[in-house]
């Protein structure tokens, strides 16, 4: 299995809320092994902008805690699965778990319903 996965980050551990993450982790996994993770600083966050730059970095797969259904249409568009509700743990964690298939996903933690009840500020 060889991809290359996003993961928004603040504070060294998945970000609950994609859009408004500090970084990103961009972890390389071939034959099933983690080769390389560089941390990468996103630009300004603009609706809209962060699929068409994260499929710069030739990203296949992103795992997010949060993200609304546009995005997830336009990572789509650029050919990226999104996979969401990952718990917030390390990015190394995470993709360990996914290439294992162990990676336990829950609710959209950000799905912009009027309900949510999580720090997400939007």
């Amino acid at each position: 299995m060889n991809k290359k996965i996003a993961i928004p980050t603040e504070n060294g551990i998945l970000c609950a809320h994609f859009g408004h993450c500090q970084q990103f982790a961009i972890v390389d996994v071939v034959d099933g092994k983690i080769v390389k993770v560089n941390m990468e600083t996103p630009p300004e966050h603009v609706p809209g902008l962060y699929p068409r730059w994260v499929s710069e970095f030739g990203v296949t797969d992103v795992i997010g805690g949060g993200m609304g259904q546009k995005a997830i249409d336009l990572f789509n568009q650029q050919n990226i699965n999104v996979f969401i509700g990952a718990p917030l743990n390390k990015p190394e964690d995470l993709v360990n778990d996914f290439i294992n298939g162990k990676l336990v996903l829950t609710a959209n933690y950000c799905n912009h319903d009027s309900g949510h009840d999580h720090k997400c500020s939007h």
